[in-house]
Order: C-alpha cells, then structure tokens, then sequence
C-alpha cells in the first residue's frame, strides 16, 4: 500500500450514500461511469487510506458501490466528499489526439502567434463540450478550431482563440450604441 502517490488522478468522488448497509454513492469522472471499478484498489489523494470497490450499477447520474469494509451508513457518511485517486501509470496509454485533463493541467497557454495566456488550470464539461480553464479567468472551448495543438511533451497548448473571446465585456453593447447615435 503507497504511503504517498506520485502522480494521482482523481477518478472519482464520493458524493453520498444509499441505505442503511454503507453503499456509497460515486461522481465517476471515467469516460463510462462504472469502469472506476475496474481499477482496482483506489486511494484518497494522499494514498495513506485504501478503497477496494464493488461497483453494483448507476442510478440518477452516480455510481452505487459497496466499499470493503464499510458495513453501515455512518461509515460510509463519514466518508463523504472523500476524492478517489489512483496512480497516473495505472491508466492505459490515451489514443492519439485523446488526452486525460490531468496530463493537461500545468501546460503553458500560448496564442498561434505565440504570445503566453498562461498556464492551463483545468478541463471541464459544463454540458456543451469540454472547456479549457486557463490562468487569468479564460475559458477556451476545447475543439481542434480553438485548440490546434496539444504537445504534452513540450508543455504547452496552442490556442487560436473563436472571435470575439477577448474582447473587453460590453464591447459588442458600446458599439450598438455608436450605430444608433450616428
């Protein structure tokens, strides 16, 4: 069992539970929710506390599993919000132009003319496809148009931003005014 974690990834977060037996109930964040399962032994960020997992099926969004060793609910209530990690060299190797969010934190955010937004901070899904988090309060929408290029291995993103992305807020309001006036 690691004391510590190298290199985690977060699979998972343990959101609530079910019942009065311990079965908890796991924001999976796997391209198909159930496969945390398959994994094997998950561990909390620090990597000092284990979790062996029987997945049992999903319901409302979230995945039900019973934890070895949780056996009533104030168990498995005491281990809400607990983050489910494992070792980032467990995970298999991603396709080609498919990238896992935690190898894209920390990369360097450079323009296509090469100018530095800053450093990538997180990737989310809002519901309207994937978004780029970057330093400095940017969101860019992850798509080949607005980001051509993804090199891991040189630490950085290249963004070629949609129209209009930053532009100062109320820009498009200022000039509508301008046209009305003249």
């Amino acid at each position: 069992m690691p004391t510590h974690l190298e290199n985690p990834v977060r699979l998972g977060v343990i959101v609530g539970v079910r019942g009065i037996k311990g079965d908890v109930r796991i924001k999976s964040f796997t391209d198909e929710p159930v496969a945390i399962g398959d994994y094997g032994t998950l561990f909390d960020k620090t990597g000092e506390r284990r979790f062996d997992l029987k997945v049992l099926g999903t319901q409302k969004g979230v995945v039900l599993a019973r934890i070895e060793g949780i056996n009533d609910r104030t168990a498995a209530e005491a281990l809400k919000k607990t983050e489910l990690f494992i070792e980032r060299n467990q995970l298999p190797a991603p396709e080609e132009d498919e990238f896992y969010h935690s190898d894209l934190e920390g990369l360097e955010a450079v323009m296509v003319s090469g100018d530095r937004i800053g450093k990538v901070i997180g990737v989310f899904d809002f519901g309207a496809g994937p978004v780029v988090e970057i330093s400095g309060n940017v969101m860019v929408p992850f798509t080949r148009a607005a980001v051509p290029e993804v090199d891991i291995e040189g630490g950085k993103m290249t963004i070629d931003p949609p129209d209009g992305l930053f532009d100062p807020p109320g820009k498009e309001e200022d000039e509508s005014v301008e046209d009305e006036t003249t």
